[in-house]
């Protein structure tokens, strides 16, 4: 008979405080962590864990990128994309960030009973010229129809490989005190962007998700030589959460300066029209890159050369620095001069965005 090592009934989860299930658990601030680091790592995780967008795994001589996420992004059409796209530039992005060339996507869809085809038919297009673009090939897929009412149109679902062509070690525990953080593009515009469609907001400008697919970037910055300790993409929960997640991680300090964190003044004017903080907003097409400040200018020189190229706005920027003290702290220096600690997000803003 086979014995079950370490089985408890009880839950570590605070049943009392959490009976069910929240929309914040995957709305990338406190409660998702929580739920991560005391449910899913106890039972799944192994002591060599890093909580990087992507496990790395060797192959034979080969080291590899591996990572997998779902879709169920409400509406599915908003300006700048749709959930099929998204589909393919958040997993092509969470292999860029361990610091992998994307190669193969996997692409399950849940179909709820009554989706126009029409509305299929435009999001697998869109699949397709996404991963065109990104230069990736979808190998394999599934397909699932659920009760009408009970799937919200589409979900989707995917898994990423990906090669790594170097010897870095890309992940949070690489993270050093005197790391340059540097920021790619000005940040919130992918919340915002889904937030007007679904609640019919109408501004002076139409506002765009920044979706795009990251690993050519990052392939510059790697071809360049540019010494990267880590990368993170502002995905749920934000640069705030993201920031969080990698000083936890590495037991470090994060310092940064609100003044140099570019954020558009139609986004901004629309996080104060809603009471939102643009910090916590998600993005589907910006990172961090943590680098020694020996390589920081040079980095950032790339960055903005490749906006640049792709008829962007030069928004990529450093925006703060890796202390050791006080550990696992994020300290934001204000516009008004005065330091406050970021905190993880402990609810949900925009729930229902990736």
């Amino acid at each position: 008979m086979t014995r079950l090592k370490n089985f408890t009934l009880s839950c570590p989860i605070p049943i009392q405080q959490y009976p069910t299930v929240l929309l914040a658990h995957g709305g990338g601030g406190r409660l998702m962590h929580q739920l991560i680091e005391q449910m899913f790592l106890p039972i799944f995780g192994s002591p060599n864990d890093v909580q990087h967008d992507a496990a790395v795994l060797s192959l034979s001589s080969h080291r590899i990128a591996f990572t997998t996420d779902s879709y169920v992004v409400r509406p599915l059409f908003f300006p700048g994309g749709d959930i099929g796209s998204l589909a393919v530039h958040g997993t092509v992005n969470d292999l860029a960030m361990a610091g992998a060339r994307p190669l193969y996507l996997s692409l399950g869809f849940i179909l709820e009973e009554g989706l126009p085809m029409e509305t299929l038919w435009r999001v697998v297009q869109s699949l397709k010229q996404a991963a065109d673009s990104a230069n990736v090939k979808i190998v394999t897929g599934d397909t699932k129809v659920v009760d009408r009412g009970k799937g919200d149109g589409i979900f989707i679902n995917t898994a990423g490989v990906g090669i790594l062509e170097h010897n870095q070690r890309i992940n949070p525990t690489s993270v050093q005190p005197g790391d340059i953080i540097l920021l790619s593009g000005d940040i919130g515009r992918h919340g915002i962007a889904i937030m007007a469609v679904r609640e019919g907001l109408e501004f002076e400008t139409t506002i765009e998700s920044d979706s795009a697919p990251l690993a050519d970037l990052v392939g510059e910055l790697l071809s360049a030589n540019i010494e990267i300790h880590c990368l993170r993409d502002l995905t749920r929960g934000g640069l705030a959460s993201a920031l969080n997640e990698i000083a936890s991680a590495a037991n470090v300090a994060i310092d940064i300066d609100e003044q140099k964190i570019p954020v558009r003044e139609d986004v901004r004017g629309a996080c104060e029209l809603l009471g939102l903080d643009p910090l916590y907003i998600a993005n589907e097409g910006r990172f961090i890159a943590f680098v020694p400040s020996s390589d920081a200018e040079r980095a950032l020189g790339i960055m903005e050369a490749y906006q640049e190229k792709r008829g962007d706005a030069k928004t990529a920027c450093a925006i703060g620095e890796v202390r050791e003290q006080p550990a696992k702290s994020v300290i934001l220096n204000s516009k008004i001069g005065v330091d406050r600690l970021l905190e993880m997000l402990s609810g949900e803003q925009l729930p229902r965005i990736c």
